[in-house]
């Protein structure tokens, strides 16, 4: 059963969103403004509370049917509420699935687990020197007309959360591409996103491939510069949708 608040609570981190992210996009809003990290931080401590019960959410038992479009798609999306600031909702994820590498631009975001384990490779995207493409050797080639979509970023974390950790953070320019991996057995997670995606306004989501030392095991604090290829959306990874069932959030 929901905790007693947990409609006050889900209010309250709908609200608190609201309150850290309604001048993205503008200069009161960084990763170094005294407002915003105070702001972040009482939401990230709301974040910390939520429970996929507060949600009305039950924790998913592994799937054994194959995936197939479109009626058993490896990752569903319950939306909760959208504004011009920010987007909020629920990521599950199938037994085995994973949300590929992809970024957020210009865009801060938090994720929270609520049920599950999710492992998460985080990188940072690099600027490429002049003719740091051309000159870089890959193993399949790469072919001419891809290097535009050469992207040199930096591996910084790969690490494993459940709904005992505290939420996952991405800035614009930290941890603004990530992979989501479901880890021995099927995952959620609750999402914000701010400002929402929008491909009119210049934030579409843009996938990714490792080029090079894909399976890369990282020592504590390690970090590793690696080439991504972007490419189009992977055609095993779509998402599906279904009803929300928790609290109504109104803003």
């Amino acid at each position: 059963m929901p905790r007693e608040n947990m409609a006050s609570l889900i209010q309250k981190i709908a609200r608190q969103a609201s309150t850290t992210f309604k001048n993205c996009g503008s200069s009161a809003i960084g990763e170094n403004s005294k407002g915003f990290l105070e702001n972040q931080a009482k939401l990230r401590n709301l974040l910390h509370e939520i429970r996929a019960e507060d949600l009305n959410i039950a924790p998913r038992k592994l799937d054994p049917s194959p995936i197939s479009v479109p009626h058993n798609p490896p990752v569903t999306y319950m939306h909760i509420c959208e504004t011009g600031a920010f987007s909020m909702g629920v990521f599950l994820l199938k037994g085995g699935s994973s949300i590929p590498l992809h970024d957020h631009p210009e865009m801060n975001g938090m994720l929270k687990v609520l049920y599950g384990k999710v492992s998460i490779s985080c990188f940072d995207k690099l600027d490429n020197p002049p003719d740091a493409a051309s000159e870089a050797q890959f193993n399949p080639p790469v072919l001419p007309y891809q290097k535009d979509a050469l992207r040199r970023s930096i591996l910084r974390s790969i690490g494993e959360y459940t709904e005992h950790n505290g939420p996952c953070v991405l800035t614009p320019k930290k941890d603004n591409l990530h992979q989501i991996n479901a880890v021995d057995g099927p995952a959620a997670f609750l999402d914000i996103l701010a400002p929402p995606y929008d491909q009119d306004d210049g934030r579409d989501c843009h996938y990714y491939k490792v080029l090079e030392n894909g399976d890369v095991k990282l020592e504590t604090g390690e970090q590793k510069e690696m080439w991504l290829l972007e490419i189009p959306q992977p055609t095993d990874f779509w998402c599906g949708a279904e009803p929300y069932p928790g609290p109504q959030v109104t803003l």
